[in-house]
């Protein structure tokens, strides 16, 4: 089943056909770049700028809120789904099957080896080096996304709660969660995109992201330019809440976690995928500012 591509001139027009409302996106950002990989999985591109990361009236551990500034990448339109999974890696760890559904049940570990292996495949460096996973963020390969890259990809420009506003009872539209999934997953790309042209940030898996968890933000005094996370921690982020989650946990900043091979207590696995990120490739002459 091919999935479906909304390209800019479509995404224009059904921004001019939107009605006002007080859950109006603010600051909406341009038509989405879709870019098409050498691995067939559509990218789009994310362009260098800053936003701010967390929320003043979230959980804890999204606070402090706090400026970012981010040079330029490339992410996955979708979650990785369980054709490309097994097409790379030769398996396929999830629990619910289906072709186009997201690969779910994939260790943090396992997302940085598929991450080397589409790069191997595409002739990119690498960006895990393959006995510490350590992320060498200089390589064009693919990685995990930051957290504050995934945050960014999620917001799409925007500063409501959701990238559609803030009102819950629009999240049905724009993801799988909880209230709607019907305790499985489903399909990539079947609800409305964000305004990137981003699939499934809202529910559907939650999302490995390259960081080490943390409990607060830290400092927010200065900007903060293409931050990693912690140097140290047990856990990963995970983002982007899932068909399990609550409509509060699908939210633009909130916030989990997990072992990087699973804990022993993890009663989700089943509910947790990943997709890719790269640098924006460089153009020739191109102007650096």
């Amino acid at each position: 089943m091919a999935l479906p591509r909304i390209r800019p001139p479509l995404l224009a027009i059904l921004a001019l056909l939107a009605p006002a409302c007080s859950d109006a996106p603010q600051a909406p950002a341009p038509a989405p770049k879709v870019v098409d990989t050498a691995s067939g999985i559509p990218m789009i591109l994310v362009p260098a700028g800053e936003f701010t990361m967390g929320d003043a009236d979230g959980e804890e551990d999204e606070q402090p809120p706090h400026l970012v500034r981010l040079s330029a990448f490339l992410i996955d339109q979708h979650e990785v789904t369980q054709r490309d999974y097994q097409r790379l890696m030769g398996t396929n760890p999830s629990k619910h099957t289906g072709p186009d559904r997201p690969a779910e049940q994939v260790t943090w570990r396992d997302a940085t080896r598929f991450c080397n292996m589409r790069s191997l495949r595409e002739g990119l460096q690498p960006c895990y080096q393959a006995a510490t996973l350590e992320c060498d963020f200089a390589a064009s390969g693919y990685r995990l996304p930051t957290e504050a890259e995934w945050e960014r990809a999620c917001r799409a420009g925007t500063a409501s709660r959701y990238s559609f506003g803030d009102a819950p009872a629009r999240l049905p539209d724009h993801g799988w969660f909880k209230a709607n999934a019907a305790g499985t997953t489903h399909p990539v790309a079947t609800k409305q995109p964000n305004p990137l042209g981003l699939f499934d940030l809202h529910g559907g898996v939650a999302e490995w992201c390259h960081d080490r968890y943390g409990e607060d933000y830290g400092d927010d005094d200065a900007p903060q330019t293409n931050p990693t996370g912690p140097s140290e921690g047990d856990e990963r982020v995970l983002r982007g809440g899932s068909w399990r989650s609550s409509a509060e946990a699908c939210r633009s900043a909130a916030r989990g976690k997990e072992a990087p091979g699973f804990s022993d207590t993890c009663f989700q696995r089943d509910a947790i995928g990943f997709r890719c990120v790269r640098s924006a490739p460089v153009r020739p002459n191109a102007p650096t500012h």
